[in-house]
Order: C-alpha cells, then sequence, then structure tokens
C-alpha cells in the first residue's frame, strides 16, 4: 500500500501547477506556491497515516491513540470552515449585525456537545453514531436509518464545500472550475482512501492551526491600522455600510421571534447531531478525553469566531471603501465571500493574499476529508459489516468496502459539485444543520436518557424529523423562493427546525408509549448508564 502511494504523491503535486499553467492568466503566484506546498505537505501526512492504517480500529477511530489536546485542535478545524473564515467575514461586511448572530452560534454549539452527549458517546460507541444507538435497539433497522440520515447529511455538506472549492480556487488561481472539482475530490479520496481517521485527524490539525495563524495575523494587522482602537474601527466601518448606524440592529430576522428562535435552535443544537464531529469523540482513548478535547476545540473555536468580529468589520472598512476591491456596481468584487481575501491582499499584499488563499483551501480539503471518511464510515461499517455482511465480514474486507465508498463519495461529490455549480447552495448548510437537529439528535437524546424509547419509535421519529426537515426547506425562502423564483414561500420558517425537531421528539416518544402499552415486557429497556 505504501509503494501504490508513492505515485499518487508525486503526481498530485505535478499535476497541481500543470494545471494551473493550463488554465491561464490571471494567477498569483504566490499563492499557487503556497498551494502546492500545502497539498504537498498533507498528503505527506497521508503517506505516513497509511503505514498506520491497517486495521479497521486504525483506520476509523485513529486506534483511539489521539490525545485530548490534539483531538480537540482538530475538532475546532472540523467547526471553522472556509465558511466561517470566508462567508461569515462576508456576511458582516454586507449585513453587519446579521453576520455577528451566526458567529456567536456556531461558537455556542460545542458545549452542548459536550453536557448532552460527548462523555456518553465515548463510553458506549466503538466507530460510529449508530454503534451507540444500537446499544439500546434492534440493530438492523437502527443501523439503516442511521445510515441513511448520515449520508443524507454528508452529501449537503459536500455539495456547499465542493461548490465553494471551485469557485475559489477558479477566482484565486485561474483554474477552471471542472479541473478545479476534480483536484479536490481527488485529493480527498488520497487522504481517506490511504490514510484513514490518522490522515484525516492530522490534516485537520494543521489545517486549524494554519486557520488560528491567518486569523490572528490579519486581525492584528487590521488593528494596527486603526491604532489597535476597536472602536475607531467599528466607527469606521458604520461610516462606509450604506445603512450606517443600521447596520448595528438586526435586519433580516428582526420582523419574527419565531424566525430567530428556529435559527439559534438550529446553529446551537446542530452541532451536536453532526456525524462527521461525533465521530470524533471515538478517536481518543477515554470519556476524560472526550471532555478535554471539547475543551480546547471550544478555547480555539470561540478565539477564532471572536477574530470575525475584527476581520468582518476590518473588510468592511477597508475593502468595501477602497474602489480598488469594488466592481461597477459598488459591489466587492468577486462576491461577499472574497472580503477577507481582498483584506489580505490591503494589508499584506500578493504575499499575505496568497497565504489566506492557500489556508482557505487547505481548510475545505480537511472538512470534505471528514466529510467522506464519516459516509464511508456509514456504508462500509453500517451497513456492510453490520447487516449485509454480518457472518461473512472480515476486517480486510470491512476495510476495502470503505475505501470502495469513498471513491464512490468522491465520484459523486465531484458531479453534484458540477451540477450545482450556478446554483446557490447557501441552504445546504442550513439543511445539513436541521436535518441534523432533526433526525440524529432527537434520537441520540432520546436513547442516552430515556428508557422508554423503542426502536419503532425511533425510526419514526428520526424519519419524520428527517423528512420534514428537508421537505419544509424545499418549501420554505431557502429553495421556493431563492432556488425556485416563485414569490413568496409555502412554509415560512429558515431554516424549520422549531417545528421539525419538535415534531421528531414527540413522534418518536408517543409511538414509544404506544408500543410499552402493547408489548411491556419487550419494548422496556435498561436505561444506559451515564
Amino acid at each position: 500500500m505504501n509503494r501504490s502511494l508513492l505515485p499518487v504523491l508525486v503526481l498530485a503535486g505535478a499535476a497541481t501547477p500543470a494545471l494551473a499553467a493550463e488554465s491561464g492568466g490571471g494567477m498569483n503566484p504566490v499563492a499557487v506556491t503556497m498551494f502546492v506546498a500545502i497539498v504537498l505537505v498533507t498528503l505527506g501526512i497521508t503517506y505516513w497515516a497509511a503505514r498506520r492504517a491497517n486495521s479497521a480500529d486504525q483506520f476509523y477511530a485513529a486506534g483511539g491513540q489521539i490525545s485530548g489536546f490534539q483531538n480537540g485542535i482538530a475538532l475546532a478545524g472540523d467547526m471553522i470552515s472556509a465558511g466561517a473564515l470566508l462567508g461569515l467575514a462576508g456576511l458582516i461586511c454586507a449585513s453587519g449585525f446579521d453576520g455577528l448572530i451566526f458567529a456567536v452560534g456556531y461558537a455556542t454549539g460545542l458545549p452542548f456537545v459536550v453536557f448532552l452527549v460527548a462523555e456518553r458517546l465515548r463510553k458506549l460507541g466503538r466507530y460510529t453514531v449508530a454503534d451507540v444507538l444500537a446499544t439500546r435497539l434492534s440493530e438492523t433497522p437502527i443501523r439503516i436509518f442511521t445510515a441513511v440520515a448520515t449520508l443524507v447529511i454528508v452529501m449537503f455538506y459536500l455539495i456547499a464545500q465542493m461548490v465553494g472549492a471551485g469557485q475559489l480556487i477558479r477566482l484565486l488561481f485561474g483554474l477552471d472550475y471542472l479541473y478545479a472539482q476534480v483536484l479536490v475530490g481527488a485529493l480527498m479520496i488520497v487522504y481517506v482512501m490511504f490514510g484513514g481517521m490518522v490522515a484525516t485527524t492530522w490534516v485537520q490539525i494543521v489545517k486549524a492551526v494554519l486557520l488560528l495563524g491567518a486569523g490572528l495575523a490579519i486581525s492584528l494587522l487590521v488593528l494596527a491600522r486603526f491604532g489597535f482602537d476597536y472602536n475607531a474601527l467599528v466607527a469606521r466601518a458604520i461610516a462606509v455600510h450604506p445603512k450606517h448606524e443600521g447596520m448595528m440592529m438586526p435586519q433580516a430576522y428582526a420582523g419574527s421571534i419565531w424566525q430567530s428562535v428556529s435559527l439559534g435552535m438550529t446553529l446551537m443544537l446542530g452541532t451536536a447531531g453532526l456525524p462527521h464531529v461525533l465521530m470524533r469523540f471515538f478517536t481518543v482513548p477515554d470519556a476524560r478525553a472526550a471532555r478535554v478535547s471539547v475543551f480546547w476545540a471550544v478555547m480555539c473555536q470561540s478565539g477564532f469566531f471572536a477574530l470575525i468580529f475584527v476581520l468582518g468589520f476590518g473588510a468592511l472598512a477597508i475593502v468595501a471603501g477602497d474602489p480598488a476591491y469594488l466592481d461597477a456596481k459598488g459591489a466587492i468584487r468577486g462576491g461577499g465571500n472574497m472580503a477577507t481575501i481582498h483584506l489580505s491582499h490591503a494589508l499584506g499584499g500578493h504575499t499575505l493574499m496568497g497565504l489566506v488563499s492557500a489556508v482557505a483551501f487547505a481548510t475545505i480539503l480537511a472538512v470534505v476529508a471528514g466529510l467522506t471518511l464519516t459516509g464511508a464510515s456509514a456504508v462500509s461499517h453500517d451497513l456492510y459489516a453490520r447487516i449485509l455482511g454480518r457472518n461473512s465480514a472480515t476486517e480486510r474486507s470491512e476495510i476495502r468496502v470503505s475505501r470502495l465508498a469513498t471513491v464512490g463519495l468522491g465520484l459523486l461529490s465531484v458531479l453534484l459539485g458540477i451540477a450545482f455549480q450556478s446554483q446557490n447552495v447557501a441552504y445546504m448548510i442550513s439543511l445539513a444543520y436541521a436535518v441534523s437537529c432533526s433526525s440524529t439528535l432527537p434520537l441520540l437524546i432520546l436513547a442516552l436518557y430515556w428508557r422508554g424509547l423503542t426502536t419503532r419509535g425511533a425510526i419514526a421519529g428520526g424519519v419524520t424529523g428527517l423528512v420534514g426537515a428537508v421537505l419544509l426547506t424545499v418549501l420554505g425562502p431557502p429553495v421556493w423562493v431563492k432556488v425556485l423564483g416563485n414569490p413568496a414561500p409555502l412554509f415560512p420558517l429558515d431554516p424549520p427546525t422549531l417545528v421539525t425537531m419538535p415534531l421528531a421528539f414527540l413522534t418518536a416518544i408517543a409511538v414509544s408509549v404506544m408500543d410499552r402499552r402493547r408489548a411491556p415486557s419487550a419494548a422496556m429497556a435498561p436505561a444506559l448508564s451515564a
């Protein structure tokens, strides 16, 4: 396996500048150089990890030998994606206070994970969320449902990441969108297929350190422009923004309290049901290390989102007020998501812009690798090893199926990234969070804390939440209005978590209670130990 990976490392590194050269001009040489360096470093990590990923335990959970500190940095890497670096800063630049709502909401998600599920997950699980649920419920139906829910969440996330990666590379390096999709897909497959969780974890660690360092550097340079006076920075941002003082008030979510509550529930509770985040708690040796992981992850994540306040207002004060970074209509060139990139150029020229661009690309690579490993684990471990090949699957065949699933998910993500190229895919992330809040999270909470949950109740509640979240999102503003072009949504809330999450809980409880009344001796199960 190690020898077969070596040509991949060489070819991938050589193909990057070749493809970039083919795309023509408009490239930033510093960005391309740093981009190639990051790709080669992460491929080197994969080559090193490939020698250790020889067992299912190593492939899925890094042998449970990742320390609490290391896992905390990797977990923070899962949470602070390119959407945070580029999207949130751009949102603050465009909408002011609304962007701050998202930053605070995402930052509060991880503490809920440790309070609700982290320690119990590590005590009861092995590789996936389904392992935890299967300790309480009938294995076959619960694994099928959990695998389906996991794949739905993963694919929604992957589409958004792949489209973002293609657009970022096309804008920064001049590389054709199709080539960008193929490149990201190939690297994603290599990371997971050969390195498993070990490679994915260390790629996330490298990415998190680079992202935190880049965010801190830009923030210090922004503050230095204003004499390290944050009030002066905000005052300049208010002066530049078209709404002036009005930008410091809620706008998009000011009209409906239910809309605000639904958004808050999604941002704060969605993290606790994301399978690629929960899978990280199986990589540490014990429950104490799981708690330590969350501590360091919260520290890093909260620190980064605090920097977003500086980056967003800095982009507004420096970039939005400079005609060099605006198009003919007065909007930021390349769209609002490029605000941070333009800010880095304004502060540090091509060198800093190249570094930030490469870090943003590394961020996307790390996130898609973690998502792909989670989806592949659902196929190989939950569906193949535990259901389809229960009596014949070996550890070797399970890893082989996982690698085949990785290739399949990689190819599918490339095709979907190409298909959704011209669509606004911002709703994909909110849909992933809404599905998480409405399917996996209710099942986990009830399985961990309520002894009366039955298999039929869990499946009914999970399916209701999953289908409801997808359906109401399609009928709501993100799809019905923004994508399909209808004048008004059939369902007003975006996201629909305020309706779908309680509905999932109530359905699971009601069906379980009816089960217990019909067959109390069969339905009752012992409560899980805390």
